[in-house]
């Protein structure tokens, strides 16, 4: 009994040893996770952006175009047209080159032309990057878009630390970088700009669909661009912060239908009177 007694107590401090090794381990899974689940919470936070809508960029932010010169932001603006401005970096590994793909697409698939109703800016927010780069990027994109004007209308630019500080700090959208990954850590967003240099819309994510770059522009040059009739139809639509898209606008869409309603109505009451006009001037010949 006494050997059986042994064996039952061994068997069962060895199971509860390994029991509660197992334990351990498993419990300090747990809490590196959770600390990595904490560590992602706390630099999804900080790579947030924070919209600065109605904010004006400082005009005295210096840059390098793509043929080595200095120039001020502020003479993108000079033209009086909005800007549809993004910041990535030319040898970003990952997203960079999606955002601007998503740019591309939709300047493609709008009918304005860039460099005529609208100015885009790039500006690369790794001071070690040079004109070159951003000429080589420029170059790319001239060439893979078909649309007329890109050469003029679309602006590959480098800056220092300094004023990548000040561009970002004034956009509200920072820029981590990580030693882990050898990159940039970033949100993804275009921004629009008016005229006056003031921040009017952020669109998210890498694909943006032409409505919604339409409409942002033509909120950013307050409805100065475009034809009558594409003022008409972007009339009828509002930025939902939600959806983070632009819907049709109820209250809009039965304004213009009350108008087109009422031209109508006055057509046909137009029509109507000339008709019954020319009726009575026919009787009054015949009565003579």
């Amino acid at each position: 009994m006494k050997g059986i007694r042994f064996q039952y107590y061994f068997i069962t401090t060895l199971v509860v040893l390994m029991t509660t090794g197992l334990a351990g381990d498993a419990y300090a899974q747990q809490l590196r996770s959770q600390a990595e689940i904490e560590e992602n919470k706390a630099l999804l936070q900080q790579l947030e952006i924070t919209e600065r809508l109605g904010d004006t960029i400082p005009s005295d932010i210096m840059l390098v175009n793509e043929e080595g010169e200095q120039v001020a932001l502020s003479s993108f603006f000079d033209t009086g047209k909005p800007v549809l401005l993004n910041l990535i970096y030319y040898n970003c590994p990952s997203m960079c080159s999606l955002i601007l793909n998503g740019v591309a697409d939709a300047v493609e698939e709008l009918r304005w032309d860039p460099g005529k109703e609208y100015e885009i800016v790039t500006i690369s927010i790794d001071p070690e990057e040079d004109h070159l780069m951003a000429s080589q990027q420029k170059e790319r994109y001239v060439n893979q878009v078909n649309r007329s004007g890109l050469s003029d209308g679309w602006h590959f630019l480098t800056t220092d630390q300094h004023n990548v500080d000040r561009i970002t700090e004034a956009v509200g959208m920072p820029f981590v970088w990580s030693d882990e990954a050898q990159e940039f850590l970033h949100a993804s967003a275009i921004m629009f700009v008016s005229p006056e240099m003031k921040i009017t819309r952020y669109l998210y994510g890498v694909t943006y669909r032409e409505l919604d770059v339409r409409n942002a522009l033509f909120d950013a040059a307050d409805g100065k661009i475009g034809s009558t009739i594409e003022r008409i139809a972007l009339f009828c639509f509002t930025y939902d912060p939600d959806s983070r898209s632009y819907v049709p606008y109820a209250m809009n869409i039965m304004k213009v239908s009350g108008v087109v309603v009422l031209l109508g109505l006055g057509l046909f009451l137009g029509f109507f009177w000339l008709k019954e006009r020319k009726k009575d001037k026919s009787d009054i010949r015949f009565d003579d």
